[in-house]
């Protein structure tokens, strides 16, 4: 892995209420600060994805870096439970439901989540006492 590379990196679509309203989940349960979050539209996303030699698009779904790898979709989200403060752990437990339905939900929360939630004009903007948990 390349040492300049994030670890326990989260990059997610900057303008997606929801997408955003996971990030304050994430940072209210990760006591310990364990994540950092980046928005796949900026340039950072980009150079971790050339870096990772993934091609950038910007994908509809959160990502996770995590030890060098790039996770996506329903494993993503469940790697990040993980390590988060209890309960939350616990739904890593689904991670023994196959793939292909974990992510068939989904990829059918991410096509619908512009009209169910909304979207910003911009990026997210960190307080000041997160802005070192950001890219």
């Amino acid at each position: 892995m390349n040492s300049a590379m994030p670890d326990n990196l989260i990059l997610f679509d900057g303008v997606c209420n929801l997408c955003n309203g996971f990030v304050q989940f994430v940072i209210q349960n990760d006591k310990k600060g364990k994540y950092r979050f980046g928005a796949l539209q900026s340039t950072h996303a980009e150079a971790i994805f050339k870096a990772l030699d993934h091609e950038y698009t910007i994908p509809k779904t959160v990502i996770l870096i995590e030890d060098g790898r790039l996770y996506q979709k329903s494993e993503a989200a469940l790697r990040i439970a993980k390590g988060l403060n209890f309960p939350w752990p616990l739904f890593y437990g689904f991670i023994i439901v196959p793939a292909f339905i974990r992510d068939w939900v989904y990829d059918f929360i991410a096509r619908n989540r512009y009209r169910w939630f909304g979207q910003k004009d911009s990026c997210m903007i960190p307080t000041p006492e997160l802005r070192d948990r950001f890219l």
